[in-house]
């Protein structure tokens, strides 16, 4: 898993509350079990006209937002169903950060498992980065894990929390396997010890 420890990029500004995962990838991407190409579904039901052609008036079809790699999303962003999909698609895209005020408990999870980084910020400091965000181009904010802090455009200064075991795994691209093999050595010693004691096995 790739790690998250600084992240400097144009953030998008997705206002819209309660969205679920459906409307993050729709259930026809879900045939496959690859994270990859997943990207080009993302949002597709509001990126996209009934002919296929691109909604020019859908945030990350604008120029401005085209390579966002933050989402500055509205309350309860990914709830619905538990579909991994959904934050497959996000990182295929580009999405590395989605800032909300609530997430999802399952969505949630799932992105720092994937090396997303979802970050929780009061009403206040919400529209702050919206504000931020809603500048096109210019709206480049900067993500620090380690500082655990947004720094704006204009040297504002939004501070976030974290878990701090879910803050190391990030830091240090470690996924639940990635977590397994830092016991690796552990795990033979155990099992050539097993193999000794019980031959028959």
């Amino acid at each position: 898993m790739q790690s998250f420890t600084t992240l400097t990029g144009v953030a998008a500004p997705l206002p819209l509350i309660n969205i679920d995962t459906d409307m993050i990838i729709p259930k026809q991407y879900l045939k496959t079990i690859k994270r990859t190409g997943l990207g080009a579904g993302l949002f597709s039901e509001l990126r996209y006209n009934a002919d296929g052609s691109e909604n020019p008036d859908f945030v990350l079809n604008k120029p401005a937002y085209a390579d966002a790699q933050i989402l500055v999303a509205g309350d309860n962003f990914g709830c619905g169903s538990s579909r991994e999909h959904a934050p497959w698609a996000l990182l295929d895209k580009g999405i590395r950060c989605v800032i909300s005020t609530s997430f999802a408990d399952i969505f949630y999870n799932n992105c720092f498992k994937n090396g997303i980084l979802p970050v929780i910020v009061t009403p206040e400091d919400h529209a702050k980065l919206m504000d931020d965000a809603e500048r096109g181009a210019n709206a480049r904010l900067t993500v620090d894990l380690e500082a655990q802090e947004i720094r704006g455009p204009d040297g504002g200064v939004v501070r976030f929390d974290i878990d701090p075991f879910r803050k190391r795994c990030l830091l240090e691209g470690l996924d639940d396997i990635g977590l397994t093999m830092q016991k690796a050595d552990t795990i033979s010693s155990f099992e050539d010890k097993l193999a000794a004691d019980r031959p028959w096995a």
